[in-house]
């Protein structure tokens, strides 16, 4: 679904993959395998830069919420953790980073 939608706004502003995936800094070879449904569960991050290119919002890739798998509903105690962290300023970005932070260090402790 999400690949569909991406190629046909990439159509409709007459852009080639090469152009969107410049555009959006993410490798060809990733887009072209998105768009085809290869790689049909793409990174939000990669998703936000798609949408920032076509200057839309972010939910209009995502897939609709009665389609989307509900049996992961959040904790609300995690709910809570993450709207802490976005009103104390921290961005996605840097919140991103502390989670990749904190897998390798579990690993590393392996």
């Amino acid at each position: 679904m999400i690949g569909e939608r991406i190629r046909s706004l990439r159509k409709e502003r007459n852009l080639s993959l090469s152009e969107l995936a410049e555009r959006a800094d993410i490798a060809k070879s990733y887009l072209s395998a998105i768009e085809r449904n290869i790689q049909h569960n793409p990174s939000i991050q990669v998703i936000e830069k798609l949408a920032n290119v076509f200057e839309i919002p972010i939910q209009y890739l995502l897939p609709p919420e009665d389609v989307a798998d509900t049996s992961l509903e959040l904790d609300p105690e995690w709910l809570q953790l993450a709207k802490e962290a976005a009103d104390s300023g921290i961005s996605k970005e840097e919140f991103s980073q502390f989670l990749e932070y904190q897998k390798w260090r579990k690993q590393q402790s392996k």
